[in-house]
């Protein structure tokens, strides 16, 4: 057998091998720190959904003008979202403030 075939042969496998994987994608889920009881239950929905699929989700508080000044209320809404989204998910990055946005990106458990 020839080299040439035999590195073809090997990127097909390759090829073949690829095709077959499953990536995981990063959904993003927007609130704000406001957000009512039934739309973040909604949105929690989504979530489990999102994570049931194998996705990673990325939860985003976006705070607009003087809510700013209220980042505690941020940070009690992502603390709502775990504890509404229950024991099936890990915190692969704990919640970080960047700009305008508190952001943290949730998997599901393994």
């Amino acid at each position: 057998m020839d080299f040439g075939k035999y590195k073809y042969e090997l990127s097909k496998k390759a090829h073949t091998a690829k095709q077959h994987q499953k990536g995981t994608h990063l959904k993003e889920v927007k609130l704000r720190p406001r957000t009512d009881q039934h739309d973040l239950e909604t949105k929690v929905r989504q979530m489990k959904e999102f994570l049931a699929e194998g996705n990673k989700t990325k939860v985003t508080v976006m705070f607009r003008g003087r809510e700013m000044a209220y980042q505690q209320m941020g940070r009690a809404m992502l603390d709502k979202v775990l504890a509404l989204l229950g024991t099936g998910v890990q915190i692969e990055q704990p919640p970080r403030q960047e700009g305008r946005f508190l952001m943290m990106v949730l998997a599901p458990k393994k």
